[in-house]
């Protein structure tokens, strides 16, 4: 079984799930650094950079070994092929670690930036997800399903970081 990471001759690209679990990484990050101490803008925005590239380095490692050919070595077509596939996971984390970095020019002290870039990691959930079944052709009802099922698990996250009181 070859690796399964980039859509068959004809066939179109849907798949944002890197660009939906990233951002939920992003708003979970930022959601719960407050809790465990006090974080520069600097601090947070490295944090944010460092947690994305660590957890696309194991989805990479994961995708690799999961779907491993036994006894056959990963190419380097392979490995680019993954790590091009799970970089959404990433890039997910720029928008959020952005408006933390810019949010002194807003004129917003650190905790509005965090709740601000919080919110923008949880839109970007839910447009993703929703992008992701447009372009699947999803029905109305389904697109219904995919927004709500984003919208609650980005509003936990934002529940967990008002409970903690950050």
């Amino acid at each position: 079984m070859r690796l399964r990471t980039a859509p068959r001759v004809g066939q179109s690209k849907t798949d944002c799930a890197g660009a939906v679990y990233g951002s939920l990484l992003a708003a979970s990050v930022l959601a719960t650094a407050g809790a465990v101490g006090h974080y520069s803008r600097f601090q947070l925005v490295m944090l944010l950079v460092v947690t994305g590239l660590v957890f696309w380095a194991a989805h990479v490692y994961a995708h690799l070994a999961g779907e491993r050919l036994v006894g056959q070595p990963w190419s380097g077509r392979e490995i680019r092929l993954v790590a091009g596939h799970e970089w959404p996971i990433v890039e997910a984390a720029a928008l959020p670690a952005a408006i933390v970095a810019v949010s002194p020019l807003l004129g917003l002290d650190s905790g509005g930036g965090v709740w601000l870039a919080l919110g923008v990691a949880v839109a970007q959930q839910v447009t993703w997800a929703c992008l992701s079944a447009v372009r699947g052709g999803a029905t109305r009802r389904q697109l219904v399903a995919e927004v709500a099922v984003n919208l609650v698990l980005g509003l936990i996250i934002v529940a967990a970081k008002a409970l903690l009181g950050h």
